[in-house]
């Protein structure tokens, strides 16, 4: 059953900072949403933030109209009414267990026999709250994260109870309102994204109080390394008393390792809880506290969090909890990071960080720092192997930062989807793009391939800057890395790719340009490397392409002064190929991709490609070896007699690719 006819009519009990984000959500998404909250104050404050949200997303194009989005969204105090018609609830109350047993109770009467019951718990076990209701079959979480309106991940938390039907459901309907779902099969504390950094806020308090380093001597340390913000510093801005409780919790239902220090317990008590009461382990009342870079120190290395949090992500896959594809994808939007722990465990090996755990849990007494049994045991990759395996059947041909279109004659257009960001490169968009040149690699169906960006605005304005947070420079590298991967699989794919260039192509962007094999561009077109400007460089082959395709000079000239240049100036360097108006920029491309794909046998053009791209690396000798062998397969396909026939009888050949 699709999923808008099971589910039409959402209630989001709670009107706050998450609840009328939820609400929003659901309502963007064309669900009728009643919200609801024990106060009509409470209320009211709910719905003018909604409706500064929309009005700020209307200006900004993301929406038509903030009018039609309010009216599909109904506030009330009345939980009966909020909840009579509703076929799915998502309940955003305060995480007090008395609360939660109050609010389900009472749901649990008013609303209809297949209504389905969610809860937006951060924290609480959804078995626990399912049975405070007559219907756990039908309970499970969705876990939201804050701001609900721009974070793109809800965990989907099975109960012991729930069924399949519901979770399968569920899934579906976090994807209908524009959000990545992520499974979570076991009801664990802390789900997915907590909990993975749940021993990290341990390692933290325990570096704090074995006096090892002082609070702004850590946040030194690790803002050094690109964070906008040092972990104490990020305890002060969302509350003390939200970690204290949290570990408290943890404590109750994990292990006694997760108890909080004394400290914390009286910096609680004496109501030092940071931003909100301007004093916690800062100094708020002047605004945000200044932090001394200089105070950085070689006592702590930020790794150790790295290496613990690993650990926890091993023991959720051991436990069943999600697979390591799941717990990566989680980690990754939830928190806004470029990797995820098992991408970053690959390069280091089980080896090296069962061996620093083993010392971490040594040094602080702690069991939750010791390995993993998959680490200890040395079977890390076997894991990963048997996670990507299962990944693999259930991945799906759906993107969500690029689109693929299929057109007649055998063009394909690749286009880079993220138009309201210029298109830019996040992680994800890597991913994607390298599983879209894998699908393509083998595509029968696809001659000749055309990438560009989504709107007029842009081809790709280069690296997202401001979506993922690099956290160690380990991090930096392997993004550079996986840049160049990529890039360098779309300059091997065995069919002509074309870059059309239809608005700005800046630092990443260009780069992608540059590992095609052909350059077209809207005259209005801007092109330029900027990277020398942000104290970095073109990390992904934008030095070495540069160099090839406009020599030193004009490369020089390019990268080091972060020049932007028009697309007919970098058609006279041989940058760009052609320049074409930009009112027939779409029509010109497309023909030109349609008499490449008409004109051309695939076999031989591949190979051309191949050639051509090996020859500046080769001696002469070697490439010329390299195109007479190549000469002689072309002598043996079907598509050389097809060429040299249709010459001969003056008609178009029909190339197969055999």
């Amino acid at each position: 059953m699709d999923v808008r006819e099971r589910i039409k009519t959402v209630a989001v009990l709670g009107a706050g900072l998450m609840g009328h984000g939820i609400a929003e959500v659901c309502a963007m998404a064309g669900y009728n949403v009643t919200m609801r909250d024990i106060k009509q104050e409470f209320v009211d404050r709910g719905m003018n933030m909604i409706k500064e949200s929309l009005a700020k997303l209307e200006q900004k194009g993301k929406i038509k109209s903030a009018e039609e989005v309010l009216s599909r969204i109904k506030p009330t105090v009345d939980l009966e009414e909020a909840v009579k018609d509703a076929d799915l609830v998502i309940e955003a109350v305060p995480e007090v267990v008395e609360i939660k047993k109050q609010v389900w109770e009472e749901v649990d009467k008013l609303a209809k026999p297949d209504c389905i019951f969610t809860s937006n718990t951060s924290t609480m076990r959804i078995t626990m709250l399912a049975d405070f209701t007559s219907r756990p079959e039908k309970f499970a979480g969705l876990h939201f994260f804050n701001p609900p309106v721009l974070m793109r991940l809800v965990e989907v938390i099975r109960g012991e109870k729930t069924s399949d039907e519901v979770m399968d459901l569920l899934v579906e309907f976090v994807k209908s309102i524009g959000k990545t779902p992520v499974r979570v099969e076991k009801d664990v504390p802390g789900f997915i994204v907590n909990r993975v950094q749940a021993p990290a806020s341990v390692l933290l308090m325990a570096i704090l109080e074995k006096g090892i380093a002082t609070p702004e001597e850590v946040d030194a340390t690790v803002r050094r390394l690109g964070l906008p913000m040092g972990p104490f510093e990020l305890v002060d801005y969302t509350g003390v008393d939200i970690l204290y409780n949290a570990l408290k919790y943890y404590a109750q239902t994990i292990s006694p390792d997760y108890e909080p220090p004394k400290f914390l317990e009286e910096m609680v008590k004496a109501n030092k809880l940071g931003r909100k009461t301007g004093q916690g382990f800062y100094d708020w009342s002047k605004g945000r506290p200044q932090i001394d870079s200089s105070k950085a120190t070689d006592k702590i290395n930020p790794m150790d969090f790295t290496f613990v949090e690993i650990n926890e992500a091993v023991k959720l896959v051991e436990m069943g909890v999600a697979t390591p594809q799941d717990i990566d994808t989680a980690i990754k939007l939830g928190l806004n990071r470029p990797f995820g722990p098992f991408e970053l465990a690959k390069q280091f090996g089980a080896e090296q960080i069962a061996k620093r755990l083993e010392e971490l849990a040594k040094q602080f007494g702690k069991k939750i720092f010791e390995p993993a049994k998959t680490l200890k045991e040395g079977k890390l990759e076997e894991l990963l192997k048997a996670g990507k395996a299962e990944a693999e059947e259930k991945k799906e041909d759906e993107f969500k930062t690029i689109k693929i279109e299929k057109l007649d004659g055998g063009i394909t257009k690749l286009v880079l989807n993220r138009p309201d960001r210029l298109n830019t490169i996040s992680p994800e968009v890597l991913d994607e793009l390298d599983r879209a040149i894998t699908q393509l690699w083998n595509d029968k169906d696809t001659r000749v391939i055309v990438i560009t960006g989504a709107g007029d605005r842009a081809f790709s304005a280069g690296a997202d800057l401001g979506g993922s947070i690099i956290t160690h420079p380990f991090d930096f590298l392997e993004h550079n890395r996986k840049g160049e991967r990529v890039f360098t699989r779309l300059r091997e794919i065995p069919k002509p790719v074309i870059a059309a260039i239809n608005g700005y192509a800046l630092g990443g962007g260009l780069e992608i340009a540059m590992n095609c094999d052909i350059r077209l561009a809207k005259k209005s077109a801007v092109l330029g490397l900027p990277e020398v400007g942000l104290g970095i460089l073109p990390g992904w082959s934008g030095t070495q392409r540069l160099v090839k395709l406009v020599g030193i000079s004009r490369a020089m000239q390019l990268a080091l002064t972060g020049e932007r240049i028009t697309a007919e100036e970098a058609e006279r360097w041989g940058l760009v190929n052609k320049v074409f108006d930009d009112d027939k920029f779409e029509e010109e491309v497309m023909n030109y991709a349609k008499n490449i794909a008409e004109r051309c046998a695939p076999i031989s053009m591949a190979l051309i490609k191949r050639l051509i791209n090996k020859g500046g690396e080769v001696p002469m000798d070697i490439g010329l070896e390299w195109e007479c062998t190549a000469a002689g397969l072309l002598f043996a396909t079907e598509d050389m007699r097809e060429g040299i026939s249709a010459f001969l009888r003056k008609d178009k050949p029909q190339f197969k690719g055999r």
